[in-house]
């Protein structure tokens, strides 16, 4: 991977192959940046990169030393999207499963951690820079059978939350983007695969699409240097909050 050499700004998108990541890759190149995509899926990353005119990197942010190669390689970042993350399982927290819990702290938290880590320098260098990060509104609500998700979520927000104190007076945004119920390949995953079981969420109502929230996500971006947008919030109209929404009769 080659690093751009151009004035144009940079955003580093994690967990570009889909979703929300995919779309939000989509609409910063809209606004002008040349994005970087990151995700897992060499495939997809590298021919969204191709379609955007941007730059693919195949990284796991769990791998320490993938994510430390992608910030040696960059010569510029404006803007960072903490996107990558997702849930598995709904285990009780009696029955938890402990290597879904792992995965998910790994990819959540300390994928979110390592990421913003090793950019800092560079997104402070900028003049300008903004952290994005991308994570539900499971960071401050509970519900039965989602303690490894909602535990995680809530310490990816607290870190995030943290830097916005530490990094006073420097040249940096941040901005949380706390989504509620979207379509996306999240649930499918979640559910190992069962993608019935995922299609049955929505039943009845009407979700977010990636779309949706990659738009609030180039907004935030839009905003001049002074304006910080602290914690965005962004469910659909049919979900009043984790466990309470309206589904109309098929």
């Amino acid at each position: 991977m080659t690093s751009p050499q151009s004035p144009q700004p940079v955003a580093v998108v994690t967990g570009a192959s889909s979703g929300i990541g995919e779309a939000t890759a989509r609409t910063l190149a809209g606004q002008g940046f040349h994005v970087v995509c990151v995700a897992r899926r060499k495939d997809r990353v590298e021919a969204l990169a191709a379609e955007l005119g941007g730059t693919a990197s195949v990284a796991d942010v769990t791998d320490g030393a993938a994510v430390e190669k992608l910030a040696a390689s960059l010569d510029r970042v404006d803007v960072l999207v903490n996107n990558a993350g997702g849930a598995k399982g709904t285990q009780t927290v009696l029955d938890a499963d402990l290597d879904d819990w792992r995965w998910m702290w790994e990819t959540n938290v300390l994928g979110t951690l390592r990421m913003t880590r090793a950019l800092l320098p560079k997104l402070i260098a900028s003049g300008d820079g903004l952290v994005v990060t991308v994570t539900s509104i499971a960071a401050f609500e509970i519900y039965d059978g989602g303690a490894g998700y909602t535990s995680a979520k809530h310490a990816q927000a607290a870190l995030h939350q943290t830097l916005r104190g530490e990094l006073l007076g420097k040249p940096v945004r941040l901005t949380e983007i706390a989504p509620g119920m979207v379509e996306t390949e999240f649930s499918v995953v979640r559910f190992g695969g069962d993608k019935a079981r995922a299609d049955a969420l929505y039943e009845g109502l009407t979700p977010l699409t990636a779309a949706d929230v990659a738009e609030v996500i180039g907004f935030a971006a839009s905003r001049p240097s002074h304006v910080n947008l602290d914690q965005i919030v962004i469910r659909p109209r049919d979900q009043a909050n984790a466990t309470r929404k309206f589904t109309r009769p098929e």
